[in-house]
């Protein structure tokens, strides 16, 4: 597994659980968004309402299914969760919401992913909380329109411009969430390592947090693994020393990069003298896929200024080069 990819894994799914605030008061960062959140909610407890229908975007990572639990907490409601993919069928659907009661959440992870007959029944859901179902076939075929609890659809998304106008425009509240700052991820790697009962000093969580790619699930896995290396090669506490160890045994430098990041840029310096490289060929060269390449490794270090997209392809920065220890000559330069 790649330590630094902020994609859930099923192995994070019960070690993130644990680290979750269950209240927007103990949530770090994203302060804007926690604030019209809060807004929000406490207006609709006013009205004695449901909350309107949320959509949170961004990066993988970032806190999205925690504000949806947020929401059902502050609400008094149960969550009810799902994903894009896992809803095959209107019957799936129909499943859901008919079991649902007034006032809960259903989070519905990479919303994006939904097929197009499951988004016109959602339609209707939403809007009028009430499900259309079809019986029989052919001419004899009629609709039948079932009413639902009131309800709160909160939809996450890495990729906002895959939602189709229809469904987004149906969301009361979007919300985008952003990379956090190195302090907010120190805060958050202090939180989860209370919650651990692991000693950790402020040298040692600010070394994670530089380390985690402004990324608080990758915060918070570079930990465990920081944990296990205190409790296996030290005395179970963690400090700079222990970080540095065990960053140098995961193969995880300063920027958090780790080994087929460097490799991309090693490859695009050294095997193509840094001259323009288009993905497939990129790809090939790091024995990874496109998509992995383009929505793993690359929006990293092209945030740090490590890489540029040209419109002839990807090519490395000055600062690469003094990142990887390679000289950076004027030739380079008018390359760029």
């Amino acid at each position: 597994m790649k330590l630094t990819d902020p994609k859930e894994k099923k192995e994070d799914f019960n070690f993130e659980s644990s680290l979750r605030p269950k209240h927007l008061d103990d949530f770090i960062g994203q302060e804007k968004v926690k604030s019209n959140i809060n807004i929000s909610i406490e207006a609709a407890k006013k009205r004695k309402e449901t909350i309107e229908h949320i959509l949170f975007h961004g990066p993988s990572g970032l806190g999205k299914t925690t504000l949806a639990n947020m929401v059902a907490n502050e609400m008094g409601g149960n969550m009810k969760t799902t994903s894009g993919p896992a809803i095959e069928k209107v019957g799936d659907l129909g499943a859901i919401l008919t079991n649902m009661e007034e006032g809960d959440v259903l989070f519905i992870d990479e919303i994006h992913r939904l097929n197009k007959l499951i988004e016109e029944v959602m339609y209707p859901a939403m809007e009028d909380y009430a499900l259309d179902i079809i019986v029989g076939k052919g001419p004899s075929a009629r609709t039948i329109r079932l009413d639902l609890p009131k309800f709160t659809l909160v939809g996450a998304t890495t990729r906002i411009d895959l939602i189709s106008s229809p469904l987004l425009n149906r969301f009361g509240i979007v919300h985008r969430l952003d990379y956090y700052i190195d302090k907010e991820i120190e805060e958050i790697i202090l939180r989860s390592s209370r919650i651990l009962n692991v000693e950790i000093n402020k040298v040692a969580a600010r070394k994670i947090a530089i380390s985690s790619r402004q990324t608080p699930r990758i915060a918070n896995r570079l930990l465990k693994r920081v944990r296990d290396f205190a409790q296996v090669k030290g005395n179970g506490t963690i400090d700079e020393n222990t970080v540095n160890e065990t960053f140098e045994y995961l193969e995880i430098d300063c920027y958090g990069l780790e080994h087929t990041d460097r490799k991309i840029l090693e490859v695009i310096i050294k095997k193509f003298n840094n001259s323009p490289v288009g993905l497939s060929t990129l790809s090939a060269s790091v024995s990874e896929n496109d998509d992995t390449i383009e929505y793993v490794y690359e929006p990293y270090l092209l945030q740090l200024g490590l890489l540029i997209k040209t419109p002839r392809g990807r090519k490395a920065t000055k600062l690469a080069y003094e990142h990887l220890g390679i000289e950076w000559t004027e030739d380079e330069n008018k390359l760029l």
